[in-house]
This record gives C-alpha cells, structure tokens and sequence, in this order.
C-alpha cells in the first residue's frame, strides 16, 4: 500500500489557479489540472532527472492550495483530534502535510508515461462532496483504480480524501495514526511524524 500511495497518488495534481472564479463539474476540474500538471512533468527534464528543488517547488505550488487539509486532518485523527490543544492540532497538521507534500513529490519524480483514464462522473450538479473514479494506465502493468473525494469550499473543489484499488488514504493514516497515538500519546504521534520528515529531508540531500 505505501508503495502504491508513494507512486501514484503524485498523479493526481491541482494547480491552484486552475477554474478559482467559478464552480465547474468535480470531473472536468480534476482532468484539466491533472493534465496541466502532467504536461509539465513531461516537458521539464529536471524533473524527470530528480531535481529536488524543482520537485519540491511543483509539490507545493500544486498541491497545498487545492487539498482541504483541516478537513483531511481531522478525519485521519478521528476523535484524537478534538482531544488535542490548539497547539498539537498545529504541530500536526504542518507535520503532516509536510509528509504529504514529500509523498507527491516523490511520485513526481517517478512519473514514466503513465496515463489517467476518467470514468463517466454520475450526475451530481447539486451536490458538495463528490467522487471522481480514475484508473491509472502503465505500461506493461495492470491499471490501478484511483478515486478522489472532493468537496466545495467556498465554490472551489477541495480534495479530502484519495482511494486506491478501494485502500482509502484517510482509512489508512487514521489506522497508522491511532495505534501510534495509543502508544505515546499526541505528542509521540507529531515527534514521529516530525523525525520521518527530517530523515527524508535528510536523505534528498
């Protein structure tokens, strides 16, 4: 499941000023900045030689504006999160998005002409929260399901949670995140967090 997460949800890219004026179908918004992400991939050498800077740069510049990381935050610590102070909910959430950031954009550099196949979105003008169903096409390889929720805020589409071959993201952290919360508490969980970052930091260097 790691492997997978680290490889191919990077796929899935928003570029921050992609539709910000007014609401389009979730479908639509996905496909036109998911390829505008993947032509630039496929367009900067750098990148595809594992330029960490440029890579890095691209992470955030495409992915923090469009991901609703309050909302990922609170579902992937469940009832741990209204227990922690002010402080630990902080300390957490730029931890984690830290480590998010370091995930997508290790799958940028892993980018080798894979294609995104986007399945017939069901109708849903009304509604806020969303499901985009993907499949990810390599090749030689199998293709991989890849569904992303998303939810309007303030008319912009926010993604919240990503699902690969059925293992949602959320699900996933929230059972990582719990055991390591029973074990040394809330701090514990961030010290950890903040320790795996350093060391990948640390590595890329």
């Amino acid at each position: 499941m790691k492997y997978i997460i680290s490889l191919f949800l990077g796929l899935m890219m928003f570029a921050c000023s992609a539709f910000a004026q007014a609401p389009v179908p979730a479908d639509v918004f996905v496909k036109s900045v998911a390829d505008d992400v993947l032509a630039i991939v496929k367009k900067d050498k750098d990148i595809q030689n594992g330029d960490q800077e440029k890579i890095f740069a691209l992470a955030e510049d495409k992915i923090v504006p469009n991901f609703n990381f309050d909302h990922v935050c609170r579902l992937v610590l469940g009832k741990n999160y209204s227990k922690a102070s002010k402080d630990q909910q902080e300390a957490f959430e730029r931890e984690f998005r830290s480590l998010l950031i370091r995930t997508y954009a290790s799958a940028l550099s892993k980018y080798r002409n894979q294609t995104i196949e986007y399945k017939p979105l069901k109708d849903a003008a009304d509604e806020k929260q969303v499901t985009v169903k993907t499949q990810i096409l390599q090749p030689g390889g199998q293709p991989l399901a890849v569904d992303y929720s998303l939810e309007q805020v303030s008319d912009v589409w926010k993604v919240y949670d990503i699902t690969i071959e059925g293992v949602s993201l959320v699900t996933n952290y929230r059972s990582q995140f719990s055991n390591e919360v029973r074990q040394g508490g809330m701090d514990g969980l961030i010290q950890k967090l903040a320790d795996k970052n350093k060391s990948n930091a640390a590595s890329k260097k």
